[in-house]
């Protein structure tokens, strides 16, 4: 079956902005294929154009791919199944509520279901979980760190501008990405594994590649709200 974003890059073509907002989603499935490197890079010079605050551009992004990639997923398994977990940030799942919560839960809900996990397979959403550690077999992930200033929060929010940025240029060309705040939750042994400074602080990774359309994973495709759910005029 041929790979419709795959064809994209195949043939040269860079999506139009609005395709490139409405094709991008979160792939929980890759092909083994590397990225070649000229795309690559195209890539990451369009995510280095994100917005800052005071342009202090506070991203320190590392690439990891081949057998490095393949170690350190080893290792993630390895703190996981002890539950050896050492975020940089707090992060509780119990914590979303209202309208957010019940979001949070259907997205829960159809990934399962995609997986054919039942609800009480608690063996089975242990593995749905460790997938995240194998990067969902994605050749690359990107691994984004941060300085910390005060409360994080302009920091962070640098952050979140610029892994969307690289998001949708992966999507312009014919790539895929998901957005993992998982990884995060590794910060300390990714920073030793990595030889990466104690200053800097680990928000999340985008594991990245060619989708694969047939992973169980990639059969979830979640909607949005409509704007008047999240919007308000004034004036």
């Amino acid at each position: 079956m041929t790979n419709k974003l795959t064809s994209i890059e195949s043939d040269g073509r860079v999506l139009s902005f609005s395709e490139t907002v409405r094709t991008r989603r979160s792939y929980r499935g890759f092909l083994p294929t590397p990225v070649p490197q000229d795309t690559l890079t195209r890539v990451l010079e369009d995510a280095q154009r994100a917005p800052s605050n005071c342009n202090t551009q506070p991203w320190n992004v590392h690439i990891v791919s081949g057998q490095k990639l393949a170690a350190l997923s080893v290792l993630l398994h390895e703190k996981h199944q002890t539950s050896d977990t050492t975020p940089d940030f707090t992060f509780d799942m119990n914590h979303f509520y209202g309208v957010y919560g019940e979001r949070k839960n259907a997205q829960g809900k159809a990934y399962y279901e995609a997986l054919d996990v039942a609800r009480g397979d608690i063996d089975g959403r242990k593995r749905a979980s460790g997938y995240n550690l194998s990067f969902f077999n994605a050749p690359h992930v990107a691994l984004l760190f941060m300085p910390s200033f005060g409360d994080n929060v302009r920091v962070a929010g640098d952050i979140g501008m610029y892994g969307q940025t690289l998001l949708l240029s992966l999507a312009a060309h014919g790539l895929g990405g998901i957005p993992q705040t998982s990884l995060g939750f590794y910060a300390e042994p990714i920073r030793q594994f990595l030889n990466i400074p104690q200053d800097m602080k680990m928000l999340f990774g985008i594991s990245f590649g060619y989708p694969d359309e047939s992973a169980p994973g990639n059969r979830m495709k979640m909607d949005r709200v409509d704007i008047s759910e999240s919007v308000t005029f004034h004036g």
